[in-house]
């Protein structure tokens, strides 16, 4: 009896389960972007007196770049569309913020739609790696392939914009979220404000679906740097409400990966100060390449301009258009020849297609810091100087002023290791290289990974 006693006890010994091991959550990785954020905001935030420390914490802790080169054009749609791909948008296919509609027949639509990107993004890697997703607000992302998507849409701020936003976001998510967080800010809304109830849905999606790549936008910067221009004090203040946001999100990170989170702050654009205006299309207009109709809007074209702030395309409604692509080639040089009208450059179609821009425009006209493009067809084709200073973004992304941000802090990433000027391209295969995912058709590289994991030369970017 005793020798089958302890027959059965070693039999249950060796059958027992084994003490359960606590399985490490997946590390959330966060792509978070502050639309406008300059980087000497951060670097240099006691040269300002800014109180930012969860962002300076970023830059102790982890890795940054001292500048980001962007894309031709540096703005919003674009820039995001670059960095979720890692190539240039004459590849990516969003060309500039609004559609090309020179007959406003789209109603100053915008590239809302993830369908007109023609590359990969993260997102799709990640989700055939069968990694859960999420994004809240980053551009260009109705019907994109995330899990959990509360998109960035409008058409106005009513609630009819808010019923659409809930029917083009995941379904039932935004209704579920806003159970728990009150009314998400649907529109075009983007103010400090605003901002502050994003970082709730945010962190609420991270803690509550557990993404391991999470994307996000923050805009209100960008509405108040073009409202009284970089470095003013409004602009500073509320880069401080900003930070409170970012330490918002990153603890609802780390709360999702207990205790562990790689947080990546970036931005578009960077600001420069504006106190003059060109307006293309009256010279055009004045050339016999544009009619207008009723209410400032073009009856029918010729040649056009497309895009505002510091750069513009001239497009041809007939690319093959010899005669109209000399007269337009004259307008723009009667214009460069007088110094008031700010133009520091014009591009033709090559010279677009090398900086990754614009691929059909005839020619891009590149205005000095300063110096912007009004698209209006009428007033006076230069504007003396403006009431107000204001900012504005688009320029060549040589101009120094346009240098977008890049801090990345959290897991394995190295901390105090500044890693110079990158380009705005390396952005998604380095996300995607913490994620052990790739991007076998990025233009940029993993900044982190090593020399004989990288790709081969990039596209040149800059002129000649």
């Amino acid at each position: 009896m005793k020798s089958t006693c302890l027959l059965l006890i070693a039999l249950v010994v060796v059958n027992a389960p084994a003490p359960t091991a606590r399985v490490a959550a997946p590390v959330p990785v966060v792509l978070l972007s502050i639309d406008g954020l300059k980087p000497d905001y951060i670097i240099e935030a006691d040269k300002y007196g800014l109180k930012i420390p969860n962002l300076r914490r970023l830059l102790k802790e982890g890795s940054y770049a001292t500048g980001v080169h962007g894309v031709l054009p540096t703005v919003t749609y674009p820039s995001h569309t670059t960095m979720i791909t890692g190539v240039s948008p004459s590849r990516h296919g969003v060309y500039y913020n609004t559609t090309f509609d020179p007959l406003n027949k789209n109603q100053t639509g915008w590239y809302w739609y993830s369908e007109d990107i023609r590359v990969e993004t993260l997102w799709d890697a990640a989700r055939k790696a069968r990694l859960v997703t999420a994004s809240v607000d980053w551009p260009a992302t109705v019907s994109a392939n995330v899990d959990y998507n509360i998109a960035q849409y409008w058409r106005a701020t009513t609630e009819d914009d808010h019923k659409l936003l809930r029917a083009l976001s995941t379904p039932g998510l935004l209704a579920e979220a806003e159970r728990d967080c009150g009314r998400y800010p649907s529109g075009d809304d983007f103010t400090f404000e605003s901002d502050k109830k994003r970082a709730e849905f945010i962190s609420w999606v991270l803690v509550q679906k557990r993404p391991r790549l999470m994307t996000c936008y923050f805009g209100g910067l960008d509405t108040e740097e073009h409202s009284s221009g970089p470095y003013s004090a409004k602009t500073f203040a509320g880069l401080e409400e900003l930070d409170a946001m970012v330490g918002r999100v990153r603890a609802a990170a780390e709360k999702a990966g207990q205790g562990r989170a790689i947080l990546c702050v970036v931005s578009d654009h960077g600001f420069a100060k504006v106190t003059r205006e060109l307006r293309l299309n009256v010279a055009l207009m004045q050339a016999g390449l544009i009619e207008s109709g009723e209410r400032d809007h073009i009856k029918s074209w010729k040649a056009v301009s497309w895009g505002s702030g510091g750069t513009a395309a001239i497009m041809l409604k007939e690319p093959s258009d010899a005669e109209t692509r000399r007269a337009v080639r004259k307008v723009l040089d009667d214009l460069r020849s007088h110094p008031e009208s700010g133009i520091l450059q014009v591009l033709d179609n090559q010279q677009s297609k090398k900086l990754g821009g614009f691929p059909d425009a005839a020619f891009v006209v590149a205005m000095k810091p300063g110096w912007v493009i009004n698209g209006s067809i009428s007033g006076q084709q230069v504007t003396a100087a403006l009431e107000t200073v204001r900012g504005a973004h688009g320029y060549l992304p040589d101009q120094p002023e346009m240098e977008s941000s890049f801090f990345i802090a959290g897991g394995s990433i190295p901390a105090g290791n500044n890693l110079g000027k990158i380009d705005m391209r390396d952005i998604a295969p380095t996300i995607a290289g913490l994620l052990g995912l790739r991007l076998p058709n990025a233009e940029g590289k993993n900044l982190f990974a090593s020399a004989s994991d990288r790709p081969g030369p990039r596209a040149t970017r800059r002129l000649n």
